[in-house]
């Protein structure tokens, strides 16, 4: 312990003797783990960690594969994810594998308190959620299994965080009355404070039984509809039932159930083999839960993990090349060392000793900047407020953990190049010379480093380039409607205790209201408008059209008014838009995008005059087709565009959840505060959802992209900087080597421009070295990436040379004073040295 202590004391002692050596090792070292620890921080919480479950590793979460017709609500990831609630029920009671299998959808309600309405998330649950989670209650009770009977009372569950934010975490809720939907909820429980959904990424507000479906959601009355999928389904393994015997054991019951199911079917033939002979019930893990979050943002993540893998690489190997060049000078004072009886290990267990400090300090201070960054990168991520962020930014106990095994690992790494430079020392030259020297094979060793920095730099540049060019092409893809001077929000009237025949009227007053106002230049309204992440689609049957058993039928169906494609400035391609005569009682009308009228057509005249219907049995009133308007992006900036049906909003049958586009002659900031107050005097019970402009919706959907490639760039100048350093460090030290050399070369008659031709030709050679191995190592990294890319191909050239030049000038630069100053030599002086 003495031993190491002293170890300590001399490393400290040597940091204070170095103080810019050691501010720039230890800023290296903290920019490389501090970076790294924010981007694992982040990754840990999306990918990695399980749900805050009891036993997470039981849980399995069900997927189907094949095609079924029908309606599919979903809040994200694929359609084969979600099943009907009788589907779930046959397979909650009939299953011998589950204990048990719990249900869950999410909505957005009204909720009102103490007469201040709002919107909030709700989590409609089965009755078995929390007790087969093994979640306990923070305060009161949670919902159990009678709570889901039909005849049950209306019961509610808030998250502790809406508990805390909304009702000051008061404990005298319990009991008390929620209106939900304008009904009254009765305040049960509060859930624990690290159990926010078992969607993970997802924060709900609150949570109810999935049988008060009917409140949650007035206009979809399709709770025990067969054809309508909207749950998610995970499970808990029972004990000593392996995977395996619950996959063998769940999908002869799956094809059984499905048999059924298929008895009912019309179209036996068109069905059949999607539905029947190619579907099966898969069982994932469900250890991390359901989470389309992870979908969205896990490949980005991944793509920054690795880059900041290599920007830890890089310091490494920049710190180990500073360490050689300090070591350099410490030659006479490792060999007196020697000289007076010092054994290898112990020089060798000193050097390591200053490496860890330095690696421990650098750790510590990149630990402290990386919530910073995970700060940063989450609110780049995803928009909102702090407190409904997903993620938490401060790193817990294992980051921390990580980070500091991390800060040792590296430490070690580097401090082993000035080890073993020191354990075969030359004493006799190192005592007896007054200047640095070192051997061919140590300085060939030195520019190995250097000519590694030029590589990974050169390869995070190339990776920048590919990614800020993505981002520019999605930037300028079209949309197929104007995003500059749009915007919306969202009501439910249905959720104010408007009914199904009062809201069309409603939304009549509120077009009228909003189309009043200053600055307000045309409004429209829609169900399911483009790029605010909703998907409203279901199969469509054209009359006359007789498609293939393997054709895809299905098609986005929002129901729009007649201003919409004005507001949006969408083109129409032929016929007409919908008119205020479009009502109910009126001819059923139907408007088509481009897309759908060359798959099913041919051309967009051609389209006008048919006939389609919904392929649904609820809902089989044919509708003509008067106009066709051209494609728009509705999923996402990168997403394809979908075939897709509109409706006339004023021949909706139940129409609920609308969202307002406005569009305005100045900017949409500045027409929000009379929005909102226009809404209010029209009715304080309308709870408006956020105001977004659509070029905050446009960035959102760019979000990942945006923040790839602004750390790519980052991470890329960072490299380069560093790569700079370690080259004028080594070019510094091997120059002053060879000024005896030089000086000779001068005294002979050398211009100094031939010696700076000189070192500069060493360097070309060393970098050139460097970008050949790098060019063929980047194309197939490249290629790893290829689907993060857009627009151009993972060889891109212009990402290449741009590289390639950026850092061969950068390398030029660095490499220019060493040069100089050995250009300035004075050869009586070189001469005279020893």
């Amino acid at each position: 312990m003495q031993m190491f202590f002293q170890d300590v004391r001399l490393g400290l002692r040597q940091m204070r003797k170095a103080p810019i050596f050691t501010a720039v090792a230890i800023l290296t070292l903290a920019l490389g783990i501090g970076a790294n620890t924010a981007v694992f921080t982040l990754l840990d919480q999306a990918l990695l960690r399980t749900l805050p479950v009891s036993h997470p590793e039981q849980l399995v979460r069900l997927h189907w594969t094949g095609d079924a017709p029908g309606h599919f609500n979903s809040y994200g990831g694929n359609d084969n994810d979600y099943f009907s609630y009788p589907m779930y029920r046959d397979l909650r009671d009939k299953n011998d594998v589950f204990s048990p299998l719990i249900a869950n959808s999410q909505q957005n309600v009204s909720v009102s308190w103490q007469n201040k309405p709002d919107m909030a998330s709700c989590e409609l649950v089965s009755g078995n959620y929390f007790e087969g989670l093994g979640v306990r209650p923070a305060l009161g009770r949670l919902i159990v299994p009678s709570d889901e009977s039909q005849n049950a009372n209306l019961v509610v569950v808030l998250s502790f965080a809406y508990w805390k934010t909304h009702f000051g975490s008061d404990p005298n809720v319990i009991n008390q009355t929620l209106l939900i939907n304008t009904q009254p909820f009765t305040i049960i429980g509060v859930a624990p404070p690290r159990f926010r959904s078992i969607v993970a990424g997802s924060i709900e507000d609150v949570f109810v039984p999935i049988t008060a479906k009917a409140i949650v959601t007035p206009r979809w009355q399709d709770l025990e509809d067969r054809r309508s999928s909207w749950i998610t389904l995970t499970a808990r393994l029972k004990p000593g039932v392996s995977l395996q015997h619950a996959q063998a054991a769940i999908d002869p019951l799956w094809h059984a159930l499905r048999t059924e199911e298929f008895k009912t079917f019309e179209r036996k033939e068109r069905w059949k083999k999607s539905f029947l002979d190619e579907s099966h019930l898969q069982l994932l893990d469900g250890a991390r839960g359901f989470s389309p979050l992870r979908d969205q943002i896990g490949t980005p993540l991944l793509v920054l993990m690795g880059m900041v893998g290599l920007l830890v690489l890089m310091t490494c190997v920049n710190v180990s090349s500073l360490l050689l060049v300090r070591a350099a000078g410490r030659a006479r004072e490792v060999s007196v060392r020697y000289a007076m009886g010092a054994g290898r290990w112990q020089i060798v267990r000193q050097l390591l000793a200053e490496g860890v400090l330095l690696g421990l300090v650098g750790g510590a201070l990149g630990v402290f900047i990386a919530p910073l960054v995970s700060k940063v990168l989450i609110r780049q991520l995803m928009a909102g407020p702090d407190s409904e962020m997903p993620f938490n930014y401060a790193p817990d106990l294992r980051v921390l953990l990580f980070a500091f095994a991390l800060a040792i690992l590296v430490a070690l790494a580097f401090s082993l190049a000035p080890a073993l430079h020191f354990l075969n020392p030359d004493l006799v030259g190192s005592l007896k010379q007054q200047t640095l020297t070192s051997s061919g094979a140590k300085l060939r060793f030195r520019r190995l480093l250097v000519g590694a920095q030029i590589a990974l730099s050169l390869l995070l540049l190339i990776g920048a380039g590919l990614f800020v060019r993505t981002l520019r092409n999605l930037q300028s893809v079209d949309l197929g409607f104007t995003p500059d001077h749009l915007m919306g929000f969202s009501i439910n009237p249905r959720l104010a205790g408007y009914q199904p025949d009062q809201v069309n009227a409603l939304n009549r007053r509120i077009l009228d209201t909003l189309a009043s106002l200053p600055g307000v230049r045309t409004v429209a309204a829609t169900d399911d408008p483009d790029l605010y992440g909703d998907n409203t689609s279901g199969s469509v049957k054209i009359v006359g059209y007789n498609n293939s058993d393997s054709e895809n039928m299905t098609a986005e169906l929002p129901w729009v008014t007649p201003q919409y494609f004005a507001t949006m400035q969408v083109p129409l391609l032929a016929g007409r838009v919908f008119t205020e005569t479009d009502t109910a009682g009126a001819q059923s009308v139907a408007v088509v995008n481009a897309s759908f009228a060359n798959h099913f057509f041919g051309s967009p005249q051609a389209a006008l005059g048919r006939f389609l219907t919904r392929d649904s049995k609820k809902d089989s009133s044919d509708s003509l087709i008067v106009g066709v308007v051209g494609d728009t992006k509705h999923q996402g900036v990168r997403a394809p565009v979908a075939r897709t049906v509109y409706r006339a909003l004023y021949q909706s049958p139940q129409p609920d959840f609308i969202t307002f586009i406005i569009r305005t002659w100045q900017t949409p900031e500045s027409t929000q505060n009379s929005i909102r107050v226009a809404m209010q005097q029209l009715d304080s019970k309308l709870a408006l959802g956020h105001i977004r402009t659509m070029e905050e919706l446009v960035d959102d959907s760019l979000s990942s992209e945006r923040i790839v490639a602004l750390l790519a760039v980052s991470f890329g100048v960072l490299a380069v900087l560093l790569a700079a350093i370690g080259l004028y460090g080594v070019l510094a030290y091997s120059t002053a080597q060879r000024t005896r050399e030089i000086g000779i070369r001068m005294a002979l008659g050398a211009q100094r421009t031939s010696v700076i031709r000189l070192v500069l030709s060493d360097v070309i050679w060393m970098a050139g070295i460097s970008i050949l191995l790098t060019i063929p190592v980047s194309l197939f990294l490249s290629r790893m990436v290829r689907s993060q890319l857009y627009g151009l191909s993972s060889y891109d050239p212009l990402s290449l040379v741009t590289g390639v030049f950026v850092v061969t000038f950068v390398v030029l630069l660095a490499a220019l004073l060493p040069a100089r100053r050995a250009a300035s030599t004075d050869p009586m002086k070189a001469l005279r040295i020893e």
